[in-house]
């Protein structure tokens, strides 16, 4: 953690107009600290920086002083809200993220962010998620994280929120970026769930303290969210989604892009679906991610992988009656009534039929009184 005077400096350059994120961290691997650069001489800065005059003369110049009160005051604020800021020189600034062309050059952190945190993997996708694609989102997580993971979303509705239930489910590390500052919540009804997150890993921000959740800030959010990663799992997503962003941006870094294949007509699966023309893997399980991952793992890891790898459990066959019922079910949500009136079957004996494939494991039961596969 930086002293206050040094964090200080690191806020003031970052509030310079005109200064985005690449030429930031150009600066600082050209010139060292945010305090240097901003003693910099203009024709130092354009020659050694490489930056245009007008952008030379405003480091020089300094913000004015609305935005130094701004700064001064988020400082006093961090304290007390116990949030932490990394910055891009840090040995604790997660890895993989310095190495896009634009990392943010700090970070705001609720939690902690953990070297184990370089074999992440981000799950993305739709804030409308069907009731299929939230529970294979967390059955996929779950698997990811009890072998190592971490998995990195954003706090959003719909799959963003089952692959951060999923890693807690595993006791897993998970982290969310947020599209907002870290004094707020957004959504705000996945408040408890963010309080979790930050006891298993880490709820992170690039942006100030009092930053709202702005349309415009997610594109940007997500960029990290690839960044921090190996790969990034697309489960569900429309043709118009952050998620293809996303993805796009974990293309363009490198980063493998995986997608889960859905029915055609279905416009949550035209985003997945899409990806797949385009190139993605198509994922059905942990065991398609794995096998594209492995070159990037260290042999540490690999080894702590390979004895966390277990055998699938062997669930108990359906007995006839269960069958019957079962085969009724798919991964799209079914009501009772229109089980009971398939099988052909009482409704008692539908009800307790359930029971019996939900104790094997072979269904999950849904809000509203449906069912799904598993």
């Amino acid at each position: 953690m930086h002293d206050p005077a040094s964090m200080r400096s690191w806020l003031l350059l970052r509030a310079i107009r005109g200064l985005g994120d690449a030429t930031y961290f150009r600066l600082v691997q050209a010139f060292g600290s945010p305090d240097v650069i901003l003693r910099t001489s203009h024709d130092a800065l354009m020659s050694v920086g490489q930056i245009r005059s007008s952008l030379a003369h405003a480091i020089c110049q300094g913000p004015d002083d609305e935005a130094k009160r701004a700064v001064d005051e988020e400082l006093k604020c961090l304290n007390g809200l116990g949030i932490s800021v990394i910055t891009v020189s840090d040995s604790t600034y997660p890895s993989r993220l310095k190495t896009i062309h634009d990392p943010p050059p700090v970070l705001y952190v609720n939690g902690d962010v953990s070297p184990a945190d370089q074999h992440a993997i981000a799950i993305v996708g739709s804030r409308k998620a069907t009731a299929a694609g939230r529970i294979f989102t967390e059955q996929l997580s779950r698997e990811l994280a009890s072998l190592g993971f971490t998995v990195v979303s954003g706090l959003a509705r719909g799959v963003d929120a089952a692959a951060h239930r999923g890693a807690l489910a595993a006791k897993g590390r998970t982290i969310a970026v947020l599209g907002c500052g870290l004094d707020r919540t957004y959504p705000p009804e996945h408040q408890a769930l963010r309080k979790q997150v930050e006891s298993s890993g880490a709820v992170v921000s690039e942006l100030p303290l009092g930053s709202y959740p702005h349309g415009y800030h997610f594109p940007r959010r997500n960029r990290i969210i690839s960044g921090m990663c190996l790969g990034v799992v697309v489960t569900e997503a429309a043709l118009e989604s952050g998620s293809l962003i996303t993805a796009r941006l974990a293309a363009e870094q490198g980063r493998e892009v995986f997608a889960v294949p859905g029915f055609v007509k279905a416009d949550t699966s035209r985003g997945p679906n899409g990806l797949i023309k385009q190139g993605a893997k198509l994922v059905e399980g942990v065991e398609d991610i794995l096998p594209e991952l492995l070159p990037q793992l260290e042999s540490e890891f690999l080894t702590r992988l390979t004895s966390r790898m277990i055998p699938p459990t062997v669930r108990p066959e359906p007995d006839e009656l269960e069958r019957r019922v079962y085969r009724c079910l798919t991964w799209e949500a079914i009501h009772i009534d229109d089980l009971i009136e398939q099988s052909g079957l009482s409704p008692a004996e539908v009800s307790g039929l359930l029971l019996g494939l939900e104790l094997k494991g072979l269904l999950r039961q849904l809000p509203g009184h449906s069912y799904v596969r598993l």
